[in-house]
């Protein structure tokens, strides 16, 4: 069996530095334990094929071959490489993070009696001196929910209640569909999206607008005032740590032809009160309030955390690359996405917050990934653990602040392969929390909170 052959005859594995927690495998599989895979593979199809004039199993071995072939040696090669990455992995005791790359590795051909050799590429968790967590200074803002908040958030619920009315012409505040296409200086294209939508700024944005993902600080300049029918083009700069490598400080044109212009037109509270279900309007504000208290208190945590991984930051060394990974952006742009949602941010504040962050600078996006790799460090070191109770739960207290369903939100969490981001985040926040309780806490009214924070930073 191909299995007792790898086992007897063990692959060729070299180590080496491709970067700051970056490694490089070079693997060689022997070519005794190529020829036993394939021969293997094909003697498990040859029992199975069915080919014209031939019972089922009964087609001679180099017929199929011949036909399934090169099927048969692609998922050999797949199996050869899975089972030979994971064998060195846990041979040199790496602690991988994220999903390994390998460019080339579509090139190579698996052929009966050569050695097959590949390389990959793996991103690691870096070696370092976790910090001491004992006793960190932390100052605990109270919550206090106030009318002022409430009548805030009610305005909010009649906006996103609201119906859409066309316009003849894009004003400030008003939204844009229609078709989007990003490319960049060469002319390749990065996006082709129909059915984009982009508001055009309020006055208070100084011009600042987004599209596609990304900010572009002259966009109500550039934008004009399109109707149904027009087409706008905006050029700019792509943002340095773009999770698409290509969008990176390239020069982008972005064009848009406009399908319509619509502007929302917010409902009435008592409306919304008859939708609710409610009895009265005061009713809907105290369910707001419970919902404000609720959201606040998570408010209060954040902001302890954030405390909590200042003070980490500050107190480790640790080498990171001076220039994310594509990889490594997607990654911290997800955690970040999924942090917003927990805050009970609405959907658009979180787009618009993601593309802020795209065009945040290489410091702030390496600040990110050091906080990264020390949570990681400590939970290990706490031995913290996530429950898929706990996964369930927090998608339920997000489903609850973005007025979805459980199941609903579950499902695209999961289509988007952010289930990963969930865990990590509950066990981030366990992990804080466990500092929290060994620090020392001093609680404050918001005034003085506020202006402590002001005199720190």
């Amino acid at each position: 069996m191909a299995e007792t052959a790898i086992a007897e005859r063990p692959n060729k594995v070299k180590v080496s530095d491709a970067g700051p927690n970056l490694k490089k495998l070079s693997i060689e599989v022997p070519a005794e334990t190529v020829s036993a895979k394939l021969k293997e593979s094909i003697d498990m199809l040859a029992g199975q094929a069915a080919l014209p004039g031939f019972r089922p199993g009964k087609a001679p071995r180099q017929l199929v071959e011949k036909r399934f072939g090169e099927g048969v040696r692609a998922e050999a090669k797949n199996q050869l490489v899975a089972a030979a990455y994971q064998k060195a992995i846990e041979e040199h005791k790496l602690k991988v993070v994220g999903d390994p790359t390998s460019p080339e590795l579509d090139k190579v051909e698996l052929k009966e009696g050569k050695a097959l050799a590949f390389e990959i590429e793996v991103e690691v968790m870096p070696e370092f001196t976790a910090p001491a967590i004992d006793g960190i200074a932390v100052k605990k803002p109270k919550v206090d929910v106030t009318p002022q908040m409430i009548d805030e958030e009610v305005t909010k619920l009649c906006i996103n209640e609201g119906t859409l009315e066309s316009r003849e012409k894009a004003e400030p505040g008003d939204y844009i569909t229609g078709h989007a296409v990003m490319t960049g200086k060469d002319g390749t294209e990065y996006y082709n999206l129909n059915g984009a939508v982009v508001q055009s700024p309020w006055p208070d944005k100084n011009g600042k607008g987004m599209i596609l993902g990304v900010v572009v600080d002259d966009f109500a300049k550039q934008l004009g005032s399109p109707k149904a029918g027009d087409t706008f083009t905006i050029k700019t700069k792509g943002p340095e740590n773009h999770e698409v490598e290509g969008i990176r400080n390239n020069d982008l044109t972005i064009t848009f032809k406009v399908d319509r212009v619509d502007r929302i037109i917010p409902a009435k509270l008592e409306d919304i009160v008859a939708m609710s279900g409610l009895q009265s309007a005061d009713q809907v504000r105290e369910a707001i309030g419970n919902r404000l208290r609720q959201r606040m208190m998570v408010q209060q945590q954040v902001v302890m955390r954030q405390q909590i991984a200042k003070h980490l930051i500050e107190s480790t060394k640790l080498d990171l690359p001076a220039r994310l990974s594509a990889t490594q952006s997607t990654r911290l742009l997800e955690r970040r996405r999924l942090e917003l949602m927990y805050r009970g941010v609405e959907a658009q504040k979180i787009e618009e917050r993601i593309a802020e962050l795209r065009a945040a600078t290489a410091a702030e996006a390496t600040r990110d990934l050091k906080l990264f790799f020390i949570m990681n460090r400590i939970a290990d070191d706490l031995n913290v653990r996530v429950e898929e109770q706990e996964i369930n739960g927090r998608i339920a207290q997000m489903a609850q602040e973005r007025n979805v369903r459980f199941d609903k939100l579950r499902a695209e969490l999961i289509q988007r392969n952010q289930i990963g981001g969930i865990f990590q985040q509950i066990r981030e926040h366990k992990t804080m929390d466990a500092i929290l309780a060994k620090a020392q806490v001093t609680e404050m009214s918001p005034e003085e909170f506020n202006k402590a924070m002001q005199a720190q930073n």
